[in-house]
């Protein structure tokens, strides 16, 4: 059974839909013990958007990091342009050697420093509701690589 942390953008209505489906794949699969989403826990004792604000959100979602097994992330972005707080999650999960599984629907290169360390790839939100967190099968990525 695994803990999971989702790294993934969730700034336009695509980007949400995208997510609520991979959250929705990770809930029924059986070998996920719990997931966290930053997306599900926007709430703070700060004021939004605020430095405090900013402040707890980041030390929240690096403690949830710290505590995942693994990492599911989204590298679906606008165009080839990276999330900056995407990449920023899938580094310090890299430099924390947590392995990384990730979906893309889209038809875009990947920056081989995303590519190069992912531990499994898909192309179907719906892989994630029968992968087997516990055995943590290898697949690479699949595309053009920039």
């Amino acid at each position: 059974m695994a803990q999971i942390y989702v790294a993934s953008p969730f700034f336009s209505p695509e980007q949400v839909d995208r997510v609520e489906r991979l959250e929705a794949a990770l809930a029924a699969n059986p070998t996920v013990t719990d997931f966290y989403s930053p997306r599900l826990h926007q709430d703070a004792a700060n004021e939004q958007f605020t430095k405090p604000w900013a402040t707890e959100i980041y030390h929240r979602d690096m403690d949830q990091i710290a505590a995942a097994d693994v990492i599911v992330t989204v590298i679906d972005f606008e165009a080839k342009n990276l999330d900056s707080g995407t990449a920023y999650e899938l580094g310090v999960a890299t430099m924390s050697n947590k392995p990384i599984l990730a979906l893309q629907e889209k038809e875009e290169a990947v920056n081989l420093m995303i590519t190069e360390s992912m531990h499994w790839y898909t192309k179907q939100v719906e892989d994630f509701k029968t992968y087997d967190f516990g055995k943590l099968a290898k697949g690479e990525f699949v595309g053009e690589i920039l």
